[in-house]
């Protein structure tokens, strides 16, 4: 779910801005550019990721003109290239919805936050504990990251989309309406967990190379 419409107190925005752009800076203080530069592959999968989701996001749910309920692909994008890519990649999105009109401008930080920022670190979180504390078993880190680790982080973004409407709405109508689509993420969590676990599951056998937070050695090699 993302905001397409400003419905919340600058306060609000200003605060959500802030916050996108401390963790972007921290994604850019990593440095992720040097291994795209020297990467022509890696180059090639960002710029098609990148499209890919910005035309997936045009598949969206709407019912009034401030909301909308489309699938994010943060939790994938995390796995693939790691949060630091995976968060420029949702910039980019995000910024071309408010290039060709589809959100007002003033949205981006929260958007950023949203659908990037919360998704990305509950999947950082879910690999972590898969890499550190599960065993070396492929079925365990498709399931738990690409499965489980994908629905809390679907999860956790709608729970922050509820949280920012709540404390900084300007109308309270905002708050009834944002209520009711709340209803709609037990259905959200399972369609991006199936589509994320579904791709996450060909890449590691057909590609594992591609995904970032994947070792083959650990899982497929010492078999």
């Amino acid at each position: 779910m993302t905001f397409i419409d400003v419905v919340l107190a600058p306060w609000m925005l200003g605060l959500c801005a802030l916050l996108s752009l401390i963790m972007l800076g921290l994604a850019i203080a990593q440095k992720p550019w040097r291994s795209v530069i020297v990467d022509r592959g890696l180059q090639h999968r960002l710029m098609v990721s990148g499209i890919a989701v910005m035309l997936f996001w045009q598949l969206r749910a709407q019912a009034v003109d401030w909301l909308s309920l489309h699938l994010m692909f943060t939790a994938l994008l995390t796995l693939v290239f790691k949060a630091p890519l995976a968060l420029l990649i949702n910039l980019m999105v995000n910024l071309a919805m408010v290039v060709i009109g589809k959100t007002a401008w003033p949205l981006l930080g929260v958007n950023l936050l949203i659908s990037g920022v919360v998704p990305a670190m509950v999947m950082v979180a879910a690999w972590r504990l898969v890499d550190r504390y599960l065993p070396d078993n492929l079925p365990i880190f498709v399931f738990v990251c690409g499965f489980f680790g994908t629905a809390l982080s679907t999860l956790a973004s709608g729970l922050a989309l509820i949280v920012i409407a709540w404390l900084g709405a300007v109308d309270p109508q905002v708050w009834f309406v944002v209520r009711e689509y709340a209803l709609f993420l037990p259905l959200l969590m399972p369609s991006e967990a199936f589509i994320t676990g579904m791709l996450l599951s060909l890449l590691v056998v057909y590609h594992p190379h591609w995904v970032a937070t994947f070792n083959r050695h650990r899982y497929i090699d010492t078999k």
